[in-house]
């Protein structure tokens, strides 16, 4: 059994020349990051928690950020994960919680995109190609579950999941979401919840909920330590009737289509992993070019040179092997595990390692909020903790080694 006998051969992605409309979202990507959210990094992340620049989130949204993974007959660019993970780098190489708003926003459509309902999907995608920008979020987490509604053998042992349970032509939703992004202005939310009466989580069933409904309630913003440009906080659900028209698939098919999400989000959250170890390379970078020790810039010194090219190396393996994961979710269905869930390991820890080396190479500027290398570094632990943590992650990977092919 090889590594590679997971999955199908996707077809090849030329690395060097991006399709024409991924080029092009990521040029204006990097446009809006450098012109736009850059003057205001250092604004964003000392705002209090609950501040929230909507002239960001309009800005990003003119060029399309809010749409990127929405097919073009839905009013969308219909670019792809590809073209989804290539323009959160461009963004999160400047600030990553301002790139997590659009991805949350995305992780929000993506039970729609998996659906396949033309009737939700009509309903619900055109309402992100409008003049102003609307935002979704995707309710998974709760106050005692969280990797047991990611991993199918943990489910049974899910404890106080929102319920679900059938009345007439509407199912009522009673529950808690924690630590949602985008949960506080989202337009409607992917929720999950299990169906009354299922052990844990094993009755798992996927709905779209508009965040109007009567019943719900938008909880408090958490002061976070990082991504404080996007806000995360609770949603209340108390006998909240939702249209069973709005279920995603049927009666406990929830758990498939969150894993299926999970493998599609989390070649894109390698992406914005990417774009904190990038930034932070530049600052180190830049400072090493700058900065003369013993008569001689830093960077001609042999352990600085190191540092560097171990930094860089990681930033390039992060980003060949996010740009993989993201040609294969678009090109196989379902969304492969093994390709995203290496990615997002290997970047995950990449941005962690480039954060802590830049640091090290600033020295005690890099301690200063000033210099926004800190911030790299609060920021860099970010994505460890959603879309799958390292422990999570490592058993989708070798699930994935042990898992013989369907060819075989």
């Amino acid at each position: 059994m090889t590594a590679d006998a997971h999955a199908a051969p996707s077809p090849e992605l030329n690395f060097d020349t991006l399709p024409p409309e991924v080029q092009r979202l990521k040029e204006e990507a990097r446009e809006f990051a450098q012109d736009i959210v850059a003057p205001r990094v250092q604004e964003l992340d000392r705002a209090p928690a609950e501040d929230f620049d909507w002239d960001v989130v309009r800005r990003g949204h003119e060029i399309g950020l809010t749409r990127a993974a929405v097919p073009s007959d839905h009013g969308g660019l219909g670019v792809g994960m590809l073209g989804v993970a290539v323009a959160l780098e461009e963004v999160a190489a400047v600030c990553p919680g301002t790139a997590l708003v659009f991805g949350a926003t995305m992780l929000g459509q993506a039970p729609l995109l998996l659906s396949g309902d033309p009737r939700l999907q009509a309903r619900y995608l055109p309402l992100f190609s409008g003049d102003e920008p609307v935002l979704a979020c995707n309710a998974v987490t709760e106050e005692d579950a969280g990797c047991d509604l990611i991993i199918p053998a943990n489910a049974v042992h899910a404890r106080n999941v929102m319920t679900a349970r059938r009345d007439g032509d509407s199912y009522v939703l009673t529950g808690r979401k924690r630590f949602i992004t985008n949960a506080r202005f989202a337009a409607f939310a992917s929720v999950f919840a299990n169906m009354e009466g299922s052990p844990g989580a094993s009755g798992l069933t996927s709905f779209i909920v508009p965040l109007d409904l009567p019943g719900v309630v938008r909880g408090p913003v958490a002061d976070k330590m990082g991504y404080r440009a996007c806000l995360g906080s609770e949603l209340e659900f108390t006998e909240v009737r939702v249209p069973a028209e709005n279920m995603i698939g049927g009666e406990g098919e929830g758990m498939a289509i969150n894993m299926a999400q999970s493998n599609m989000a989390r070649a894109a959250v390698a992406g914005i992993s990417t774009g904190v170890a990038r930034g932070a390379l530049r600052q180190a970078v830049d400072w090493a070019g700058e900065r003369v020790q013993g008569g001689l810039p830093l960077h001609r010194h042999q352990f600085t040179a190191a540092k560097l090219a171990d930094m860089s190396a990681k930033v390039d393996a992060a980003r060949l092997l996010y740009l993989h994961a993201a040609n294969t979710v678009d090109t196989q269905l379902p969304p492969p595990v093994y390709e995203p869930a290496v990615a997002k390991l290997f970047a995950d820890r990449a941005a962690i390692e480039v954060a802590d080396a830049a640091m090290s190479l600033v020295g005690a500027r890099g301690y200063l909020r000033s210099y926004g290398v800190e911030k790299m570094l609060r920021d860099a632990y970010g994505t460890r903790v959603y879309e799958g943590t390292p422990e999570v992650l490592a058993l989708a990977v070798t699930e994935s080694l042990y898992t013989e092919d369907d060819a075989e």
